[in-house]
């Protein structure tokens, strides 16, 4: 919707800037892979010490039962599709713990402790654990089938 009273000239100008608006928004919601490493490596920073630095970071498609994945042995990290749009906290958290399994290969405490540097873990993971919960759980009028 255009506002009423604009000149041909101010309503190109109007819908370019809404256009552009739209593109950011959408930009902020779904990275690409070069913005998930750039946000990689500013998580390593500012959580790890800039020790994590993977090979690669990349979105994939084909991982339905894990949010993420990593290969310490060439430093490539992958995040399910299915974070896209998911709030940047919740998909940090993701990054941060694939980061920090560059450094340590378990969860063991010394992997907790790096990975709980990051104030929204807890909150990360229980946002997580909400939707896995949910995506299996068959609902009829909010209330699970049993």
């Amino acid at each position: 919707m255009v506002p009423a009273g604009l000149s041909v000239t101010e309503e190109q100008e109007w819908i370019a800037t809404v256009l552009e608006r739209l593109a950011e928004r959408e930009r902020r919601r779904r990275p690409s892979d070069a913005a998930l490493a750039d946000r990689a490596r500013e998580l390593s920073a500012r959580y790890l010490d800039g020790r994590a630095v993977p090979a690669s970071v990349r979105w994939v498609s084909n991982q339905r039962s894990r949010w993420g994945s990593c290969t310490p042995d060439d430093g490539t990290i992958r995040l399910s599709a299915q974070l896209r749009g998911m709030p940047g906290w919740v998909v940090d958290y993701v990054l941060l713990h694939e980061l920090t399994h560059l450094l340590v290969p378990g969860h063991g405490p010394s992997f907790w402790e790096l990975v709980n540097r990051y104030s929204k873990t807890e909150r990360a993971r229980g946002y997580l654990e909400g939707v896995a919960a949910t995506a299996r759980l068959p609902l009829t009028d909010g209330e699970a089938v049993t």
